[in-house]
């Protein structure tokens, strides 16, 4: 099988975005965006879902964080979408309640070709320290667009606010490694009846 990666370059006048993928590796990232809360969370993802990340954003942080989260997003999913090439022989679903102390989240995914978000999760702030909240979904929302994914998230309860975003991104983490992963069983085949995912 053909490694699996994927390299997007991504300018406009509001970001500057360099990403590239290795859905087969370990987990290591060299993430720098400028956003220390946001590149936490994108060294969670990139490390529960065992896929390789380097992430290199430069944006206009002088104005707010959202260019940069929205446009990281953007980049990401399609780096992960042309990794995946046909998606032949992928799991294709993956679900997972994931626990962090007070905090249970769930994720669940259909690479299935159709970008569709469907988000359940509140916040109590619209901060946790400087990175607005909001902005979780925004990425999420960006990164499922443009991956060609159906993704459900729902936090079940949780009190804390970074707890809560956290569980979001190492669950999804979790199920995209689960239904990316190549099922033995249909090495050969698109995991669809009607023979394509894309």
């Amino acid at each position: 099988m053909a490694e699996r990666k994927g390299e997007i370059s991504r300018k406009t006048n509001e970001t500057s975005v360099a990403v590239s993928v290795h859905i087969d590796g370990n987990g290591t990232g060299k993430i720098s965006t400028g956003v220390g809360f946001f590149d936490h969370m994108l060294d969670q993802l990139c490390r529960h879902s065992l896929i390789d990340m380097e992430i290199e954003v430069k944006g206009d942080l002088h104005i707010d964080d959202h260019h940069t989260v929205e446009d990281t997003g953007i980049a990401l999913g399609q780096a992960l979408s042309k990794a995946l090439g046909d998606r032949k022989g992928i799991t294709r679903y993956a679900s997972i309640d994931l626990a962090m102390d007070e905090t249970m989240t769930k994720a669940a995914i259909d690479v299935s070709g159709r970008p569709f978000l469907v988000w359940n999760v509140n916040f109590s702030a619209p901060k946790i320290g400087t990175f607005d909240t909001e902005l979780v979904r925004e990425f999420f929302q960006a990164f499922a667009q443009n991956a060609g994914i159906t993704l459900h998230v729902l936090n079940h309860y949780g009190a804390n606010n970074h707890h809560i975003a956290e569980t979001c991104f190492k669950a999804v983490a979790r199920a995209i490694r689960t239904a990316t992963e190549i099922d033995a069983r249909q090495a050969n085949r698109v995991p669809s009846t009607k023979g394509s995912l894309v």
